[in-house]
């Protein structure tokens, strides 16, 4: 997670330095909490922020920092605030400059239809989370952190790359509907990795579920350092592949194309998703819904997903926490914060897209060992029995979200009935029933001599119906066209005395 502390954000610059790849300019630009800055202005006063911007959750500056400053820096952050700090790192100022102001522009908030939350996928996804093991997602953990780091400057971070690339398209199984690609950051050499569901009907409208696949420790990274990441975050992409893998095998097909993506270069500063959230934003690509899996499987609190409520967006994260009522009910939901760039939802938020952050504890007590040697399997206990909670939340965000979009087919029929007996020239009332555009069908079976009335709006009334259906016997039957949301009423008249089972048909609204 970029946020566990600047330090170690600080200490990945230098050892981009040591392994012969750091920038040609000792200078970086960051934009930076305010707490955090205060601590840099202590320790450097003649280091001023070249802008400031108050965006509701934090005051944030622009600032161009040298390494020593970087690393002065961290250690305060450790020792003065006792707490993470977070920041993101920009090619240049013009770059910094518009992250500190993310706003989403008249063109891209033309395209940002908010989707519909509604959860009506019960028949679906409930099949699919039966079918996810924890077994996967901690085979998927031991085989990233095999790797003996994941740095995005070193080649065994491009080897932990091209090795999560096999392993989706080997998921995929030949469906020629997904595709697995590679997504090229010119100014380091390791790739994000993008798995694709393509949409059906409307696959111009895209839901990503994301994590990272770098990995770091602190003192700076070079080809034998070991930075297992195993936590961090090899088992939010854990998470993730799960949920892909069933997608993938079920042969499940989307409405909305559906993205997961594996982020390169997230422990120094966003830097992989920062580019992909910015390729798709200058490309026009309505994102309707973003989640980012980052840390997942220590239990470091009482409840079990915390959905982070600073730089996500509101009503996604009260969506998140429906769909675990409904498909996770026996999970525990709270909420936290984790301040400024903690990590890449924070990216899409930035380019004005609805992103969400469910993590695997409260903020201070996450997993203590990350971005040391030892965050491992082992220190946490062996077994992903915790992140398999977050595959199972994914995939249901996937479904709930994929499944929907413009000119989403109605649900099925809405069937009724009822019976009575009636006395020759008593009637018995019926509705309103709420029906929505289609057919409304009304029938009756029985013995005697029972009419059958239909109208819309009304009441009905032996003389003043829109459908009326009366023969010399109790089996009668009515439709009638309905062309947009209305109510609709039924009228059983007993001609004779008769009794009768009435069965009404209709679209619900």
């Amino acid at each position: 997670m970029a946020a566990r502390f600047t330090a170690v954000l600080a200490a990945a610059w230098f050892a981009s330095a040591a392994v012969g790849a750091a920038p040609a300019s000792n200078k970086v630009w960051i934009t930076i909490g305010d707490s955090a800055y205060a601590q840099l202005q202590k320790l450097a006063p003649q280091t001023i922020a070249r802008s400031s911007h108050a965006d509701g959750q934090d005051k944030v500056h622009l600032v161009q920092v040298d390494e020593e400053q970087m690393k002065q820096l961290s250690e305060a952050i450790h020792t003065e605030l006792k707490r993470c700090g977070g920041f993101m790192a920009h090619d240049s100022e013009e770059a910094g400059r518009a992250a500190l102001k993310p706003q989403v522009d008249a063109k891209m908030a033309s395209l940002l239809a908010r989707p519909n939350y509604t959860i009506d996928q019960q028949s679906v996804i409930p099949p699919l989370l039966s079918q996810m093991q924890a077994s996967n997602v901690g085979q998927t953990i031991l085989d990233l952190s095999a790797h003996t780091n994941r740095y995005y400057n070193t080649n065994i971070g491009v080897t932990a790359s091209n090795w999560l690339k096999q392993k989706w398209t080997t998921l995929a199984n030949g469906r020629s509907d997904i595709s697995v690609t590679q997504f090229t950051h010119n100014a380091y050499p390791q790739k994000s990795v993008i798995a694709t569901i393509n949409g059906t009907d409307n696959g111009s409208e895209v839901v990503v579920l994301g994590g990272h696949l770098d990995s770091i420790v602190g003192g700076g990274v070079g080809e034998s350092t070991r930075a297992p990441g195993a936590d961090d975050d090899a088992s939010g992409i854990a998470s993730l592949t799960e949920a892909f893998r069933v997608l993938a095998s079920s042969g499940y097909k989307p409405r909305r194309t559906i993205k997961f993506i594996g982020y390169a270069a997230e422990e120094v500063g966003l830097r992989g998703s920062q580019e992909i959230a910015q390729y798709h934003k200058n490309n026009n690509i309505n994102v309707v819904g973003v989640m980012q899996l980052d840390m997942t499987n220590y239990k470091g609190s009482a409840n079990d997903i915390y959905i982070y409520t600073d730089y996500t967006d509101a009503q996604q994260n009260t969506f998140l926490a429906n769909l675990a009522t409904t498909y996770l009910p026996t999970l525990k939901i709270a909420y936290d914060k984790c301040g400024y760039g903690c990590s890449d939802h924070a990216s899409w938020t930035a380019q004005g897209f609805w992103a969400s952050l469910p993590f695997e504890a409260g903020f201070n007590q996450d997993n203590p060992y990350i971005h040391t040697v030892n965050d491992t399997y082992a220190n946490t206990g062996n077994q992903a029995d915790h992140a398999l909670k977050f595959s199972r939340l994914a995939l249901a965000y996937a479904v709930e979200l994929g499944s929907d979009g413009p000119g989403t087919p109605p649900g099925p029929d809405r069937t009724e009935t009822f019976s009575g007996k009636l006395t020759q020239g008593q009637s018995a009332k019926f509705g309103p029933f709420k029906a929505g555009a289609g057919t409304f069908k009304a029938s009756t079976t029985g013995t005697g001599d029972a009419d059958l009335f239909v109208r819309k709006g009304t009441p009905p009334t032996t003389s003043t119906y829109d459908c009326k259906s009366d023969g010399g016997t109790a089996a009668e039957s009515c439709s009638i066209s309905v062309a947009a949301n209305g109510d609709v009423h039924v009228l059983v008249y007993g001609y004779s005395a008769s009794s009768y089972n009435l069965t009404v048909t209709y679209k619900p609204q």
